[in-house]
């Protein structure tokens, strides 16, 4: 089941929220629960046997980890110990390897097998695996509760809590990551207002307008682009794929983003931002500080900083660790781990020519050059992450730049660049940019006088644009047949 479906915004979401409601607060943890378990089965029964195991395994390991530290400190206060027991210390790494262990196996066996038989000549049978759906964002959640756990010494004791908090449906498949410390207060007692509600309601509606109407059709253009063979395949239109793809994953993400927060806020929770508008960013160091933080602050918490970060050890080789783990995260394939280490080459130099002096130029000209650079880079980036075979994302690449000519082009640019994706290009673009805090201050000075002092016309026509997107929203989301959230395979 997903959000942008008529069964989930019909059928599902109305059911849960009135049952929500309408019972008891003591009851509405346990509702929720079952809402959200309900919600992940629906993808398959033995996606949810994985995601229950993996909750039981956690709950109990977060528990013990605790309860050693407990017994150490009663024994530390009479001298017998004097630092963490090293059977905590032991237990935690144990528990840590199981979690990463499982997410090897689901993910990675077959690449693995794949790998290993193209280097050694061997025909190794490749087992069919299932791969649950958001183990990727499930499994980091659970090894942050445990790590928190050891490092704080809290946890819950409420089995029904935990296991809300791992599969809250609204962040479950996509995220964002979210730490137990960030919702615990929320799931012991939700408070919801009006105001929370309402604005909710209209995070949900533009994420749903970002998924549907931006991210799908621009999407099902760009597919069509990447299954063409590159010997038939023109610069330019090797370019329009890559610049649509690269608007297609970010408001796909961004679009489900928006969605998971708007339906947090109808329960009364608070997720944290994973988008704050990457695509202005001047340097790749300033994207991964806008793209997908959740996933950005997990790993500075719980690789980068705990390697030496920024104060011990080789600070090159921290960055290059954690975006290799970052392109192992994201996908079985070795075009992942280039992309990773695509990012990671471009840190490690912006972080080698930080304190260099570079030639003078005038500030506008500068930011736009840096601004230039960067969206190459990720633009580049984003082809060896959508094409998975290293050889062939090269090979499009080579198009790209004029290096792989052919006589023949078996399409012209505007077969694929008509007036409706011009439009919805032009759409795209212009909401990368966050047009409030670049605005002149006289200018939102004067909006926000006007919106205050006609704050009822003023409400009354926000509703009303929400109302009219939500109505074609609902006519793009029925009347088409693509519609893939793309990070529902990480």
């Amino acid at each position: 089941m997903v959000f942008s479906s008529v069964v989930f915004l019909c059928i599902f979401l109305p059911a849960v929220l009135l049952g929500y409601y309408v019972l008891p607060k003591k009851a509405r943890n346990i509702w929720l629960l079952v809402a959200s378990l309900g919600f992940y089965a629906w993808s398959g029964p033995k996606h949810l046997i994985y995601l229950l195991g993996s909750i039981i395994f956690n709950y109990f390991a977060a528990m013990i980890v605790v309860k050693l530290a407990d017994k150490d400190r009663e024994r530390d206060e009479k001298g017998m110990y004097l630092s963490h027991p090293r059977l905590q210390k032991i237990v935690l790494a144990l528990v840590v390897v199981i979690n990463i262990a499982s997410l090897l196996y689901f993910k990675y066996t077959g690449m693995l097998i794949e790998t290993y038989n193209g280097i050694f000549g061997k025909s190794v049978g490749i087992p069919e695996i299932i791969l649950p759906l958001g183990i990727s964002f499930y499994t980091f959640q659970c090894m942050s509760y445990i790590i928190d756990a050891y490092r704080t010494g809290q946890f819950t004791n409420d089995p029904v809590k935990f296991a809300l908090y791992i599969s809250m449906f609204p962040q479950l498949l996509q995220g964002p990551i979210i730490r137990f410390s960030d919702v615990r207060e929320a799931i012991d007692s939700p408070v919801i207002t009006m105001d929370d509600f309402s604005r909710g309601l209209e995070r949900f509606i533009a994420g749903l307008a970002k998924k549907v109407i931006i991210a799908d059709t621009l999407g099902e253009v760009a597919d069509r682009i990447f299954a063409i063979d590159t010997a038939y395949l023109s610069t330019s239109i090797a370019w329009l794929g890559a610049i649509l793809y690269t608007l297609q994953i970010f408001f796909d993400f961004a679009g489900y983003t928006d969605m998971a927060i708007g339906l947090g806020k109808l329960f009364g929770f608070s997720f944290r931002e994973n988008f704050d508008h990457p695509y202005i960013s001047r340097s790749v160091t300033e994207f991964w500080r806008r793209w997908h933080i959740s996933l950005s602050n997990w790993f500075r918490d719980y690789l980068y900083i705990p390697l030496g970060g920024n104060r011990r050890g080789n600070v090159y080789i921290n960055l290059l660790i954690v975006f290799l783990a970052t392109g192992i995260w994201h996908g079985a394939a070795w075009g992942f781990v280039v992309w990773g280490l695509w990012h990671g080459l471009f840190m490690l130099i912006e972080r080698f020519l930080r304190n260099k002096r570079m030639i003078a130029v005038p500030a506008f000209l500068s930011s736009f050059l840096k601004w230039a650079y960067t969206m190459l880079a990720v633009t580049l980036g984003w082809v060896l992450f959508k094409i998975e075979d290293i050889n062939e994302a090269l090979s499009y690449i080579s198009v790209m730049f004029g290096l792989k000519k052919h006589d023949y082009n078996a399409f012209s640019l505007g077969f694929f660049l008509d007036r409706r994706i011009a439009f919805f290009l032009v759409i795209a673009i212009i909401a990368c940019v966050p047009w409030a805090q670049i605005m002149p201050r006289h200018i939102a000075s004067r909006i926000a006088a006007f919106s205050d002092n006609d704050k009822g016309g003023w409400c009354i026509a926000r509703y009303a644009c929400l109302l009219v997107l939500l109505a074609v929203s609902f006519v793009f989301m029925v009347n088409s047949t693509y519609s893939p959230f793309i990070y529902f395979q990480f």
